[in-house]
C-alpha cells in the first residue's frame, strides 16, 4: 500500500501505472487505482484539515492533550467538523452577545446546576447592569439561555448522536409549492425514510425545489430527539434543571435541528451526486468501446425532416470522399429521388455499410434505406448509430478545425459515418458530458463530473491503444503521458516528416523526446516525466 500511495503522489496518470507498474500494485485495474486515488486525496485532505484545526485552536490557547488526540482520532470531515465547531470563528450571534454583557459566568453557573444552588432568579440579580443593556433579571436569563443554548448546539457528542438518529428515523418530505401541474407531480405528496431513498428521487427533489415547484424538509421525531438532548444536559434535582431544559429545547429548535437538516441534505444530495457520476462512467465504458468497423467506406446520415437528411460518405480511413442532402420525408416522390441519388453515391464510391443516426426522423429515415438496399440486393449494410452530442461536435471548434468549409450540419453526417467505423476516436472529440448517458448531468458537481468522465475515455483509449501513425491530436491527446501540445507536435511531425518507423523516431518529437524524460530507464519506478511515460505507452503501427 505504501509503494502505490507514492506513485500515485507523483505525476504519472492512473492507465500508465495500471499498465506498466504492475511489480508495485500486483493486478489492480484502473477503477481500482482511482478509488484508492480518490480515498488517499480524502484521508490527505482530512489530515491537512486537523492540522489547520489544531493550530487554529492552539492560537486560541485552548487546545489540550485530550482535544488533540480526540482530533487525530477523527475519521470523517464530519466529526472533525463536530469537534472544531465550539472553537471555529463565529459571526455575531445572540450568544456572543450575551458574553459581552458579562454574561457568560451566569451561563455556566447555571448549566453546572449545583443541587444547592440558589434559584435562577437569584443567581440573575447579580448580572443586571444597565450600562452593559442588562436591564433585567429577565434580560441576564435570556443572554445566558442563549449561552447555553449554543454551548449545546456546539457539542460534538450530542451531534453526533442526533446525526445517527436522524439517519435511522429521519423522513424525507417533500409537498407541493405551487397549483400547476409538472414534472414533479409524483414528488408533490412525497415522503420516505431517509436509508430507503434512492439517488434518483433525491436529484428529481432537489431539481424540483430549486425550479419552485417543491417543499422540501427533513423531519425527525422532535419528541424523541429532545429526549436525547435533555438526557445529555439535564442533572435532576437543581433549581436550574427547568431553565437548562428549556434552553436544550430551544438550542434543538433554534440551533441543532436546522443545521442537521442542511447538514442531512448536503449529505443525500453527495450521496446520489456521487452515485450517479459512477452511473454516468459505467454508461459512458461500453458506449466507447463499442467494437469498431474499420477499413470500410462508410455512408453516414445524420436524419431530419425541415432541414432535410444530411449525408456524408468517408472512405476506409475516414476522409471525407462525399456530401449531399436529401430530403426523403417530403413526400414519396422526394424519398424516390433521394434512394437514386444515395444509391448513385453507393456505386460511385463503393460503399459498404451505412450508419443512420438515431435522432429525429431516425425511423423514416431507416424505412428508406431498408427500401433503397432492396433495390440493391443487398450491396450494402445498415446499422443504427447513437448520435448524441453529433450536434456539440459539429458546432464545436475541432470540427470547424477539421472541416473548415463543410456545412456544420454536414459535419453531423461525417462524425456518424465515423462513429460506425471507430466509436472511440471519434467519440473522443466530444465532451463526455455531451454524449448524454446518465440524468441530472447539468445538476452534477461539474468538476468532478468531468473528472470522473474524462478517466473514464482515458482508461478506454489506453487499453485499446492507438496508432500513432493515424490517430488524430484529439485521440492522441488522452494517451496517458501526453497533453494536447505534445498530440499536435506527434501529427506536425508526422505530417512534415512521413509516418513513425521505429520508437527511435518518436524520440525526435518535440517535448516527447530524451530531454523530457523519455528512456530515462535508471530512475527508480515510476520516475519518469511525461514525456518518457507516452513513449513507454505508445504503440507503433508501421
Amino acid at each position: 500500500m505504501e509503494s502505490i500511495s507514492e506513485i500515485l503522489a507523483r505525476e504519472l496518470t492512473i492507465p500508465f501505472i495500471a499498465r506498466y507498474r504492475k511489480e508495485l500494485h500486483g493486478a489492480m485495474d484502473d477503477t481500482a487505482l482511482r478509488t484508492l486515488e480518490e480515498r488517499l486525496t480524502y484521508l490527505r485532505g482530512l489530515f491537512e484539515r486537523k492540522e489547520t484545526v489544531k493550530n487554529s485552536i492552539a492560537e486560541q490557547g485552548k487546545l489540550t492533550e485530550e482535544l488533540a488526540a480526540e482530533i487525530d482520532a477523527a475519521e470523517t470531515l464530519a466529526v472533525l467538523e463536530d469537534l472544531y465547531r465550539p472553537y471555529k470563528p463565529k459571526r455575531r450571534t445572540r450568544a456572543t452577545m450575551a458574553k459581552e454583557k458579562g454574561l457568560e459566568p451566569l451561563a455556566l453557573e447555571l448549566f453546572e446546576q449545583r443541587p444547592d444552588s440558589p434559584a435562577p432568579e437569584l443567581l440573575a440579580e447579580a448580572y443586571v447592569d444597565p450600562e452593559k443593556g442588562v436591564e433585567s433579571v429577565e434580560d441576564a436569563l435570556a443572554g445566558a439561555s442563549d449561552i447555553i443554548a449554543e454551548n449545546i448546539s456546539d457539542d460534538a457528542a450530542i451531534r453526533a448522536m442526533l446525526r445517527e438518529l436522524i439517519n435511522a428515523r429521519g423522513l424525507l418530505r417533500s409537498e407541493a409549492a405551487t397549483e400547476d401541474d409538472s414534472v414533479y407531480r409524483l414528488y408533490y405528496d412525497f415522503c420516505q425514510a431517509l436509508s430507503r431513498l434512492q439517488g434518483h428521487q433525491i436529484l428529481a427533489v432537489n431539481r424540483g425545489e430549486k425550479e419552485g415547484f417543491l417543499k422540501v424538509s427533513v423531519e425527525l421525531d422532535r419528541d424523541a430527539a429532545l429526549q436525547r438532548v435533555r438526557r445529555a444536559v439535564i442533572k435532576p434535582g437543581s433549581p436550574a434543571m427547568a431553565f437548562v431544559r428549556a434552553a436544550a429545547d430551544d438550542a434543538y429548535d433554534r440551533l441543532i435541528f436546522p443545521s442537521m437538516e442542511r447538514e442531512t441534505r448536503n449529505a443525500l444530495t453527495e450521496t446520489a451526486n456521487d452515485g450517479a457520476i459512477k452511473m454516468f462512467g459505467l454508461n459512458l465504458k461500453p458506449l466507447l468501446m463499442q467494437p469498431p468497423v474499420k477499413g470500410k467506406v462508410t455512408m453516414g446520415l445524420d436524419p431530419g425532416y425541415r432541414n432535410g437528411c444530411k449525408v456524408a460518405v468517408v472512405d476506409g480511413t475516414g476522409k471525407v470522399l462525399d456530401t449531399t442532402v436529401v430530403y426523403p420525408t417530403f413526400s414519396e416522390k422526394h424519398k424516390d429521388e433521394a434512394i437514386r441519388k444515395l444509391s448513385a453515391l453507393i456505386r460511385k464510391d463503393n460503399v459498404e455499410h451505412i450508419a443512420i443516426g438515431n435522432g429525429t426522423a431516425s425511423r423514416e429515415t431507416e424505412q428508406m434505406t431498408v427500401e433503397m438496399i432492396e433495390q440493391l440486393h443487398g450491396a450494402v449494410s445498415y446499422a443504427i448509430v447513437n448520435e448524441a452530442g453529433a450536434s456539440v461536435y459539429s458546432a464545436s471548434k475541432l470540427a470547424a478545425e477539421e472541416f473548415p468549409d463543410f456545412d456544420v450540419n454536414l459535419r453531423s453526417a461525417v462524425s456518424i459515418a465515423r462513429r460506425l467505423q471507430d466509436p472511440l476516436a471519434e467519440l473522443v472529440k466530444i465532451d463526455p458530458m455531451a454524449i448524454g448517458v446518465g440524468q441530472y448531468q447539468h445538476d452534477m458537481p461539474q468538476a468532478k463530473l468531468a473528472e470522473t468522465l474524462d478517466g473514464v475515455v482515458e482508461d478506454c483509449v489506453n487499453a485499446v491503444g492507438v496508432d500513432v501513425n493515424t490517430a488524430s491530436p484529439a485521440l492522441l491527446q488522452r494517451v496517458s503521458g501526453l497533453n494536447k501540445t505534445t498530440a499536435k507536435n506527434i501529427v506536425t511531425y508526422r505530417e512534415e516528416n512521413g509516418i513513425f518507423t521505429s520508437r527511435k523516431t518518436l524520440g525526435k518529437v518535440p517535448k516527447l523526446g530524451p530531454k523530457a524524460g523519455a528512456g530515462q530507464h535508471r530512475r527508480p519506478p515510476g520516475e519518469l516525466r511525461r514525456g518518457g511515460e507516452a513513449l513507454e505507452a505508445l504503440r507503433l503501427h508501421t
